[in-house]
């Protein structure tokens, strides 16, 4: 018999939907909804462990696939586990690689017993199953691991859609057979692409087997955003009430207030590390693209009443004159600074459900990035 997971999930207020909690792993707790920053190869890219934990980050993502090809999960072992590694002291969650194995496209042959592929990095022939994907979890240590699903892109059709459901449910029964320590919460992900009978189908064969938690995977690969909001509401309703549930690669501003709305509890998404890559800052009044020539004499904080050391220390001009010279430290600046506008984002979002105006929250950032903008 399996043991019970150390993971604990308790819902401290609800109304309709809308929900409050909080998640204890073996590594600390966070309130829910939370956002959790992708450090998909065991780092946030360009920013220090502690810098991440600053921005009030608790948990955050890597990704199994990536490790186990490089350095290889025994390595990661070798060294303690994932929070060694990484000198990480929060709690972590790593995905299975079912959203990566999908990007690879025809270079991969998927069947009932698993995806064959050959590795990015040198070419070498790779074979990836739910006892090998969970097994690596395992040995890599986060605090939640996913099991292998098969993802599926936008637009398929439905019977592509359907055997995914029906491949993604036997690898889940298959990853039940891992022997996955306390210390670790496997969760199962529901698949099913557009169709609502499908994902009803794919839930409630997942809640049969009884998982710590839940994930909505397979969306937010381009379909229309109305029927993204639609099936992440119908999915919620055929999800356990007692489980935490959690929308995978789900970021933009306006989709997490809208996933918290509807009962969503955890989120990722590059969006934040991303963006600033590529100069852009998000603020509460809307995202600014540091690289305009404008910025050159604003010496200004990027959002005033923001606490993040890159408002506090830094201005405008010199984040512009960083990112047009090529510097690294302005994309490490405004990593911190868009982390930290989440993590704000989140607790605001908590306030406004407490306060029962998490809609006049919706709106305003609707009003800030009009038509996805960020």
């Amino acid at each position: 018999m399996a043991q019970k997971p150390d993971l604990v999930f308790s819902c401290e207020y609800q109304k309709g939907k809308t929900r409050l909690g909080r998640i204890r792993t073996a590594h600390g707790e966070f309130e829910t909804p939370v956002f959790m920053p992708v450090g998909t190869q065991a780092t946030v890219k360009s920013v220090l462990p502690e810098d991440v934990w600053n921005t009030g980050s608790k948990i955050i993502l890597s990704n199994a696939y990536h490790l186990h090809l490089r350095p290889g999960t025994a390595a990661v072992k070798a060294a303690g586990g994932l929070h060694r590694f990484m000198n990480w002291k929060g709690s972590t969650l790593t995905d299975s690689g079912g959203f990566q194995v999908m990007s690879l496209g025809s270079m991969v042959k998927v069947t009932d017993e698993g995806v064959s592929f050959r590795s990015h990095i040198d070419g070498s022939s790779v074979f990836f199953s739910p006892e090998v994907s969970v097994g690596a979890q395992v040995d890599i240590g986060a605090d939640i691991i996913m099991c292998f699903d098969q993802c599926v892109p936008y637009p398929v059709s439905r019977e592509v859609a359907r055997q995914a459901v029906a491949r993604t449910t036997l690898w889940a029964e298959r990853a039940k057979s891992v022997a996955v320590p306390p210390s670790q919460a496997l969760f199962g992900i529901v698949q099913g692409s557009v169709w609502s009978d499908l994902r009803k189908e794919s839930a409630l064969a997942l809640s049969r087997l009884d998982f710590p938690g839940y994930a909505i995977g397979g969306l937010a690969v381009g379909e229309p955003k109305k029927e993204f909001y639609e099936i992440v509401r119908f999915t919620v309703d055929c999800l356990p009430e007692d489980r935490p549930r959690y929308l995978m690669g789900v970021g933009h501003p306006v989709d997490l207030v809208e996933g918290a709305l509807n009962g969503v509890d955890m989120f990722d998404c590059v969006l934040p590390t991303r963006n600033a890559r590529h100069g852009r800052a998000f603020t509460f009044q809307g995202g600014l693209n540091l690289r305009n020539r404008k910025y050159a004499s604003d010496f200004g904080p990027l959002e005033e009443g923001c606490d993040c050391v890159t408002c506090r220390e830094f201005k405008r001009a010199y984040l512009r004159h960083l990112l047009v010279a090529g510097e690294t430290l302005g994309s490490t600046l405004l990593t911190i600074h868009n982390l930290r506008f989440f993590q704000r984002l989140m607790e605001r979002l908590r306030e406004s459900i407490r306060q029962g105006t998490a809609e006049s929250l919706r709106q305003k950032l609707m009003d800030a990035y009009p038509f996805g903008q960020t």
